[in-house]
Parts: C-alpha cells; structure tokens; sequence
C-alpha cells in the first residue's frame, strides 16, 4: 500500500495532505466507482481507502509481486508517513514517495527548500542494507544535489557509514529518537559542565533520547549536522559538540605526544644509565685486569725476595693489606737493599714530604745485619719465628711489628738488645 496516486487528469495525489496536494478532498476519491488511480511506481490500477484506525492510503486490488509500494511492510508504511508529519511539523513542505526525474530515485519522503527545490530525502530503511549499498544510494541522492537521512527501527551495520538516525516505537503518540543523535558527555545540551580536568579521563560521545519530531527538526534547520567518530560511526550532533570533540582530540593528541615524548626521553635516560653501567662494568673489569697483571708482575719482580727469605708469595697480598692497614698510608715496595740487609724497602707517602715517598720499613732483612739499625726505621716480618730470630740477632733498640698473613692479626714489638751483647 502507498500513500500516493496519480490521476489521469489531476495529476499526483498525497492522501497525507487535507487536499490531497491538488486541491481535491477524500471525499472526491475514496469509494468513487470508475475513478481511474495509478500506482506511481508500477502504473497498476489503486483504490483509495482507510484502514481500521482511520490511516487513509491507497491499495492494489491484486498486488503486483514487482511493486515496492505494493509491498512495503506495515512498519515501513507507518514510519515514513511520521517522517512526512513531522517534517511539515518543523515548518518545511514534505512530499511522499516521490521519484526523481530521470527516476533513478524514489524518497519515502522528499522535503523541500523555501526555494520548492528537492533538499533533503528522509528514508525509512528497515529491510537490510550493506554498506556499500547505503553508500552507493546515498551518492546517488548526491549527484542530484538532495542530502538523504536513513531512519531505522534498530542499529544497522550501513550505519557507520552513511548519515542515520534511529527510533524506537513508543506507545501512544510519536516516537523517541535513539541512534544517530549524540553528544560528548559530560557535557549536556543547554547547560554545558567542564570537560574532565585530566586527559586520562576522556571525554566520550554518548546517545541522547529526544522525540523524532525534535530531531528531524535540528537536521532540517541545521541545527546538527554529521559528525564521524573515530571508529567510522556516523552522528547527528551540536557544532558546539563537535567543536569540543575537536578540540577534545587536539587536546588529547597533543597530551599523548608529549606522553610518548616523555616515554621516549625516560628511554632515553634508561639507555644511556645502561650505557654508562656497561661502560663502568668494562672499566672495572678492565681495571681487574690491571690490577692482576701488575700483581703478577709485582709477584715476579719480587721472586728473588721470595727465595731469599722463604716467604709464601700466595701470602703477599694479604700482607700487603696489613702492612698497609698498621701504617695507614699509601705504600709502594721498593728495592731488596745490601744496607738493610737485603731486606724489601717499604715507602710511604707522607704530607711532609709534599705527597712524596719516604723509607718507612723494611721487610724481613737478614737479623745478622742488624748492627747500626736506623731507630725509627720498622722492621715487618710474616710470623713469630721471623720475630724470634731478629730478637736473638738485635745489636741496637729495634720496632717490629709481626703481621700474620695466616690469621690477619698484627702485634707490635720493642726489641732490646742483651746487655752483654755488643752494640
């Protein structure tokens, strides 16, 4: 059934408009024998008539399995005649099924300019549609210079595509507008209320709830207009909404690129903390290395040492730090000295001396070559044997201090040479 018929001499007849939409009544053709209607959209013959609720429309006698207004459902039917209503409601002129020129379209509803040029098309989309098809009759609408806006009863895929708007039936009169209108929350139309004070909370788009004659009003009066989200789904909005939603997003890129610009420079950091960690991980093995090869050089500098006093030199480096924990100073070992009975020389650096070397001890010299012992000038041996044979050998006052490699303790002697012994 359609809402529309043409007459032989009349011409087009909108049973939605009190005249008819040519100055003619309901009178003139409902249950008029031999009135000859056509259907606008197969040419068979219609009848005029109204339902059981008082819907006025017209009818094929036989339908016709090729007509589309023949065989449009009952909810298709209804909700293009509320498209119409409320469009006129808003104050714009609104015709049913009418088809374009060259007829390669026909609006369910075709809303008109103050100029009487083709403006919008309001199309009552119930049966399924793929993208691709929504975007390909929405071109062609465009190329005719007519904005279309498809109306459904539940969300469809087409509709992150094309411009929708969705409703929901709604006992007694009208309808409420659910999909396709939106606003950023938490704002609110009318009343906007500050955006969140933080980027991390963001601020999102949310469905509004408003009767299809508000909405269909905006649309027609600009008062919305499409916006497309992120994701591709396409709005009816507010240019406030949509001016805060780009602002929303510069605010969001911009706090986001210093986000990744931040994390960029903390890797920045971490890498060269790295690169400054591996570089002193080289240097102290590098160090070690050093270190091991000046002992070992050290150890083979000093084998005569070793051979001529019997000391253990897997035991030098622990006497090194004793002899170097009693003195408290840098010490470097010098030479084996004849003068000192061939004994290591042990300098120190003092502040006297300007952050020189001076002879501090001697380690181990022979005790038969103690005669005319310097009396500030230590004498270092590894154990109480070696302290026994320089107390039975002392001529002269003499300090030892006995550092045990073997147990890391350190005792400190004044030797006295035996009255009867002989200076």
């Amino acid at each position: 059934m359609g809402y529309t018929a043409v007459h032989p001499v009349w011409g087009r007849l909108d049973v939605s408009l009190n005249d008819l939409g040519c100055w003619r009544t309901w009178g003139e053709v409902h249950r008029v024998k031999g009135l000859r209607l056509a259907c606008p959209e197969c040419g068979g013959r219609v009848f005029a008539r109204a339902s059981r609720h008082g819907v006025r429309h017209f009818y094929h006698q036989v339908r016709p399995p090729d007509c589309e207004l023949a065989n449009e459902s009952p909810e298709h039917h209804f909700l293009k005649l509320e498209l119409a209503m409320a469009a006129r409601a808003a104050g714009w002129r609104a015709e049913l099924e009418v088809s374009s020129e060259a007829g390669n379209w026909r609006a369910d509803v075709l809303v008109f300019d103050d100029q009487g040029r083709p403006f919008m098309a309001l199309e009552a989309q119930l049966s399924p549609m793929t993208p691709a098809e929504a975007r390909m009759r929405t071109d062609r609408y465009a190329r005719d210079g007519v904005a279309v806006c498809w109306a459904a009863l539940q969300d469809r895929p087409w509709t992150r595509r094309t411009h929708p708007q969705g409703h929901r039936p709604r006992r007694g009169r009208g309808r409420q507008a659910l999909d396709g209108a939106a606003r950023l929350g938490p704002l609110h139309l009318g009343t906007p209320h500050p955006a969140p004070r933080t980027l991390k909370a963001k601020a999102t788009w949310e469905h509004i709830t408003c009767p299809l004659g508000n909405a269909l009003a905006w649309i027609l009066q600009g008062a919305v207009r499409v916006h497309t989200a992120v994701n591709g789904t396409v709005w009816w909005t507010a240019p406030a909404y949509e001016q805060q939603a780009l602002e929303r997003s510069r605010m969001e890129a911009e706090a986001e690129a210093a986000d990744q610009e931040a994390a960029a420079k903390r890797r920045r950091e971490q890498t060269a903390a790295a690169d400054r960690r591996r570089l002193a991980a080289e240097q102290r093995a590098l160090d070690r290395q050093t270190d091991l090869e000046e002992r070992q050089a050290e150890i083979q500098r000093l084998t005569g040492f070793f051979q001529h006093t019997g000391f253990d030199p897997t035991a030098w480096d622990t006497f090194t730090r004793l002899v170097r924990s009693a003195s408290g100073k840098t010490i470097v070992y010098g030479e084996q000295s004849p003068r000192f009975g061939n004994g290591l020389l042990v300098h120190a650096r003092t502040r006297e001396t300007d952050g020189g070397y001076t002879l501090a001890a001697v380690v181990c010299p022979d005790p038969h070559a103690l005669t005319r012992w310097p009396e500030n000038l230590d004498i270092l041996v590894p154990d109480h044997t070696w302290l026994a044979r320089i107390r039975a050998a002392a001529r002269a006052p003499l300090r030892v201090a006995v550092l045990e490699p073997r147990t890391g303790r350190s005792t400190f002697a004044r030797i006295h040479p035996a009255p009867d012994r002989p200076g």
